[in-house]
């Protein structure tokens, strides 16, 4: 099977994000071999529900992550306040930069430029800013993003759409949540599929493209 990425890195602003904008192409890169490390800013504790364990989504990522085939010691976790990210851009920077400094990434998955959630705008920016020499793509969140350039298109099989949905079955706590549903799920990917000419599909924004 051809790899076109041997170490990626996933920025999520909140447990979920990655999988909800890349687990089909996350579930694939593992598939071909590639080493995949996960970065989930928030755990977001001010916004679950009162009759659950605080930390339930350090809990939930883990299992979810593990289903996509993320190692545990690829998994990174840090307890910024959810909907305050933007008051700390310098320390987020400067974590972005040590985790870059660690490892050399030839892929970085990020929300879009384009993603208008408070905590999304900054993983995206200072993202850019820490790996501005690497290849990034912003993934599709689209309850978030008030326009998104479908400029890239990572084809996928219904496995990958499947373990996608698995991961998300992890968050218990988000349930509720309609983009959470199977029908969502691959509705959307098949919507990018049709776009290709395949069956299934994730589209990505092409933010920096680095050619080696």
């Amino acid at each position: 099977m051809e790899k076109y990425f041997a170490n990626v890195l996933v920025l999520a602003p909140h447990t979920d994000d990655g999988e909800l904008g890349a687990g089909g192409f996350i579930s694939k890169l593992i598939e071909q071999g590639a080493k995949v490390t996960y970065v989930a800013f928030s755990t977001a504790e001010e916004s679950v529900p009162d009759h659950l364990p605080k930390d339930i989504l350090k809990t939930e990522v883990r299992s979810a992550t593990g289903k996509l085939g993320i190692s545990e010691d690829n998994l990174i976790i840090f307890n910024y306040q959810v909907r305050k990210l933007n008051y700390a851009r310098q320390e987020i920077l400067e974590d972005l930069v040590k985790i870059r400094k660690i490892d050399n990434f030839d892929l970085v998955l990020m929300p879009s430029l384009k993603d208008i959630h408070q905590d999304h705008t900054t993983i995206a920016q200072e993202g850019l800013r820490a790996f501005k020499g690497t290849t990034i793509l912003g993934y599709e969140l689209i309850w978030n993003n008030l326009s998104f350039d479908t400029t890239s298109f990572i084809k996928l099989e219904s496995r990958h759409i499947e373990a996608k949905y698995s991961a998300l079955q992890c968050y218990s706590s988000q349930s509720g949540r309609d983009y959470m549903s199977r029908d969502f799920i691959f509705a959307l990917a098949k919507t990018r599929g049709v776009q290709i000419g395949a069956e299934y599909a994730e589209s990505f924004e092409v933010v920096r493209w680095v050619i080696n």
